[in-house]
């Protein structure tokens, strides 16, 4: 039985504005077609091409593609390239057997009729944490199995706030952390570094602060959006951040923290390993919402998909694999390789026993929100664009917290419609 392609007028709308924002990746002449006649291969595509075929990730792959009985073919692409690969693929009817993509592409490749939904392949989710889970969903359906979770919390330097005379436990909320900058700047220290682009690296860094006031996406120019924007922007102009965040990635901003000049810094799990290289004692706490509380930072992470085929034969195989994969062993070795956090609490449990380090990054999982959760879907690019745009321009003063966030409403709201 063969399941006739739906969605093609949808996906030729996803591929011409994919071109507009920016030309589409074409597929070189060396790429190979993702599906195998003889049906004994499977394709497997993933945003890790940091990892070579002798790394425990693709190790892994290769072990459930044994499992399966059937030999599996692992491409590796950067994120933004596959996003564009797996769209055209789709429109030639030649999807991979498992896509493996950044939560909030999900719904992109939903709406383009790209993927299959976890109830289409029996795909058991019941175990997994609901709020990442929505970071998958778009109408009422799943489109997938988050692999694991990274998201934001602050990294603190030790011996700058002992000489400064800030005691870590004392910060719980901004004023307590605005004042903890105060001393760190007296006493001839630097405060805190996160990244600003203005990109969706900034609007992922800037979301703790924005959800932690109360804010929703849904209405930019609300009073809780303007005093996080207003928090940041207050903060440069007292120098206990510097300018250079209007410019900072997560990398460079996390590179200024390691001079160990800084007190604090807004970054990832991704960092851990850094963090231990970087020659200074440090901490984690989560970032604290406006009155308390752990703010919800954004997750970050990948779901494990599978697109749609022409020949149905092939979802069983498939199925096998993607369980392979999200099963509570694999998903240990596969969070711990890739300094993620586990989708279920069964994992996670594991993951602070074997390092207690991890439990304020389960925690700040926890309390975490998908950035198209709510419902956003697709909308969601529509709404950070703006949003950046009205912290590039409130930290470089060209407009009050008020009158950029007002300006990113107005813009949201015309795209969105």
């Amino acid at each position: 039985m063969h399941v006739p392609f739906r969605g093609s007028r949808r996906l030729r709308a996803s591929l011409l504005a994919l071109t507009l924002l920016g030309g589409l990746a074409a597929c070189s002449s060396g790429d190979e077609p993702a599906g195998d006649a003889a049906g004994g291969t499977y394709t497997i595509w993933d945003p890790y091409p940091q990892y070579d075929d002798s790394s425990a990730w693709v190790q892994l792959l290769n072990t459930c593609g044994a499992g399966a009985g059937v030999t599996v073919k692992r491409t590796g692409y950067d994120t933004s390239d596959l996003t564009n690969k797996a769209l055209l693929a789709a429109q030639q009817g030649n999807s991979p057997d498992v896509l493996i993509v950044d939560n909030p592409v999900v719904s992109t490749l939903a709406e383009a009729g790209v993927l299959t939904t976890t109830e289409d392949n029996k795909l058991d989710i019941a175990a997994i944490a609901p709020n990442l889970v929505a970071a998958g969903q778009a109408g009422g359906k799943t489109y997938g199995i988050p692999i694991g979770a990274n998201t934001l919390a602050l990294y603190y330097n030790k011996k700058v706030l002992q000489a400064a005379g800030v005691d870590i436990a004392s910060v719980k909320d901004w004023p307590s952390l605005t004042a903890a900058l105060g001393k760190v700047k007296a006493a001839g220290k630097k405060g805190i570094t996160f990244s600003a682009i203005g990109t969706e690296e900034g609007s992922f860094q800037f979301l703790p602060w924005y959800w932690g006031s109360g804010a929703n996406l849904r209405k930019l120019d609300s009073p809780e959006a303007v005093s996080a924007l207003s928090l940041w922007q207050d903060w440069l102009k007292q120098g206990y951040a510097p300018n250079s965040v209007i410019n900072n990635t997560q990398t460079t901003s996390w590179q200024e923290f390691a001079t160990g000049e800084y007190a604090f810094a807004e970054n990832g799990t991704w960092q851990l390993g850094n963090a231990k290289k970087a020659g200074f004692e440090y901490g984690i706490i989560p970032v604290p919402g406006s009155k308390g509380g752990t703010a919800p930072a954004p997750t970050g992470g990948e779901f494990v998909s599978v697109p749609v085929q022409k020949d149905a034969k092939r979802y069983p195989t498939t199925k096998k694999l993607v369980e392979c994969l999200a099963n509570t062993d694999n998903s240990l070795a596969t969070v711990s390789a890739l300094n993620y956090v586990a989708p279920t609490t069964a994992v996670q449990d594991k993951q602070v026993t074997a390092n207690p380090e991890l439990k304020v990054w389960v925690d700040a999982v926890k309390a975490a929100k998908g950035r198209t959760s709510d419902d956003l879907g697709t909308k969601y690019p529509k709404i950070s664009e703006p949003l950046w745009t009205a912290v590039q321009a409130a930290l470089s003063g060209s407009k009050s917290p008020a009158d950029a966030l007002a300006t990113a409403q107005t813009a949201a709201a015309a795209a969105t419609k």
